[in-house]
């Protein structure tokens, strides 16, 4: 957990900071270029993880003097860039001056590493900040893997899968309950080690937050709000599905009597995105079989389970005693951490369904072409028809397909602790037991 310290350093605490994947990344970035951006969700954690990189900083999002901080960078955005490099500035889109600053005062010259930037908003578009993808170097930042919060024993490399270095391992079998708590729990560091009511609480405040901001945007159009809880109510309970805009207008009259456009419905939801609120999870559409017309619906995330948990006002038994929606945050689960294991090795997530309704989960994609095709699974008991599932897909894919077979076949489970190979080739392995 990271305490933000508002004083004259402007750096966080550290004595609490978990180490987390991206760093990796940040570091081989900050070596190339000299201005780094990590983006991401309020809350997820940017500012401890640039803070490590950071010899000084500033936080612009400081209401301290009444955000004298944002007041002085908006008048001279130059004011904010001067101190020792690795210089942080955070939530640089409160003043969007700066990355033209920066650019202008030499940043992108001589050594790397001279300044990280933070934002909880998207960047406009390049053209508006007159900053090239060149000359900024951008990360995407999310909430944390069960590696990250400590809840995954990190036994079974995904790596390794790819690569075929796996080995087999028994780790503990988590409960339903402790499952159930991890959800509504959320990757997010402040709660991390809290007790399970207040770490529940915890995703709907930052709900709150981050609604307050789109209400009123920095392009000073104002949102109504209830309209927007709506459209997220309605995408929570679609979470993991691959519902249209259509469908989600429906859903936003039926659950909650709101009437609302299809402009409304797409603007809100290019809110949404901008404020990294949502993270879909896009088709795979790599000729896999040709013959068969494929959906080109991505998948409906919200940036952590917790939050979808939060606006259906669902808690762990609640959860637990609804296995079907329980099913749903599951799988958004899995898909979160894949993501972000994947992303670490240059992969990409993507999700594969057909008209003749064949669908694949998870795919994971690797720059080289490689991928694998990944079953999602609450249950152990569901396992033999997660494989069978997988195993006539790829028969499927071999017969009708120019391009490419899975590297493997793969059940991710969460009532289980062993990770193997079965007889017919198909891996198992618990979510509880993954790391990149």
């Amino acid at each position: 957990m990271v305490k933000t310290d508002t004083g004259d350093a402007g750096l966080p605490d550290m004595r609490e900071y978990r180490q987390r994947i991206i760093e990796g990344a940040a570091e081989d970035c900050l070596r190339k270029s000299g201005m780094v951006l990590i983006e991401g969700i309020r809350h997820c954690g940017k500012t401890g993880t640039a803070g490590k990189f950071c010899r000084s900083g500033i936080l612009l999002d400081d209401p301290s003097r009444n955000f004298r901080n944002r007041m002085l960078a908006g008048m001279d955005p130059s004011l904010a860039l001067e101190g020792e490099m690795p210089r942080l500035v955070d939530e640089w889109q409160e003043a969007p001056g700066i990355l033209c600053a920066a650019a202008a005062s030499g940043a992108l010259h001589g050594r790397g590493g001279r300044f990280i930037f933070t934002g909880s908003s998207a960047a406009p578009e390049k053209d508006e900040l007159h900053v090239s993808g060149d000359e900024v170097t951008c990360l995407r930042m999310r909430t944390m893997t069960l590696y990250e919060t400590g809840d995954s024993d990190g036994s079974v490399s995904l790596k390794s899968i790819f690569d075929g270095t796996f080995t087999g391992h028994m780790g503990d079998t988590v409960s339903l309950p402790r499952l159930a708590q991890i959800i509504v729990r959320g990757g997010w560091p402040e709660c991390i080690g809290l007790p399970g009511d207040n770490a529940s609480e915890l995703p709907l405040q930052y709900l709150r937050d981050i609604l307050g901001r789109a209400e009123t945007g920095r392009d000073g159009i104002r949102r109504d709000r209830a309209k927007m809880l709506a459209l997220l109510r309605a995408l929570a309970r679609n979470e993991s599905g691959t519902a249209s805009d259509r469908a989600l207008r429906r859903d936003v009259l039926i659950h909650d009597s709101v009437s609302v456009s299809n402009p409304t419905v797409l603007s809100y939801q290019d809110v949404f995105r901008r404020l990294f609120l949502t993270d879909d999870q896009p088709a795979f559409s790599n000729n896999v079989r040709p013959s068969v017309r494929q959906r080109q619906m991505a998948k409906r995330h919200l940036a952590d389970p917790s939050l979808a948990c939060a606006l259906l006002g669902i808690g762990a038994s609640g959860l637990v005693n609804d296995l079907s929606t329980m099913g749903s945050m599951f799988e958004a689960l899995c898909e979160h951490d894949l993501r972000v294991y994947a992303e670490s090795s240059g992969g990409r997530l993507y999700h594969y369904q057909d008209y003749q309704e064949k669908r694949i989960d998870a795919v994971i994609e690797m720059n080289d072409g490689r991928w694998g095709a990944f079953d999602i699974r609450l249950g152990a008991k569901q396992i033999d028809d997660a494989a069978g599932s997988l195993i006539s897909l790829r028969k499927n894919i071999a017969k009708n397909a120019h391009g490419r077979v899975p590297e493997f076949l793969c059940v991710i489970c969460g009532l289980s602790g062993a990770a193997y190979v079965r007889p017919d080739g198909v891996f198992v392995i618990p979510i509880t037991s993954l790391r990149p």
